[in-house]
């Protein structure tokens, strides 16, 4: 009987781990190409629906206001790791989408 109840325990928990990894598996980074700060317009919003190449953050840079990232692909986004007035660089992880 103990037995039954272990092997049906480690089933359970692969089919919980298996779910976890599968949702978690559909978020992609999205990594800024520019440094600078932060500002408020443009600034991505959690839960929105987005295109490739829309424009998820903009940043203010020696030039005037750039986008700092733009969606390398459709999806909703579910995380926004920046907020306005925050120093960014080149490569941080500043949006993560779930794709569809």
């Amino acid at each position: 009987m103990k037995k039954k109840i272990g092997i049906i325990g480690l089933l359970l928990l692969l089919v919980v781990f298996g779910t976890w990894a599968a949702a978690a598996g559909n978020l992609v980074d999205q990594r800024g190409v520019l440094s600078g700060k932060v500002l408020s317009d443009k600034l991505v919003s959690v839960g929105t629906a987005v295109r490739e190449g829309d424009v998820l953050v903009r940043v203010a840079t020696l030039t005037g206001a750039a986008p700092a990232v733009r969606a390398n692909t459709d999806g909703i986004v579910r995380e926004v790791l920046v907020t306005p007035g925050k120093n960014i660089n080149s490569g941080d992880v500043l949006v993560r989408l779930e794709t569809r």
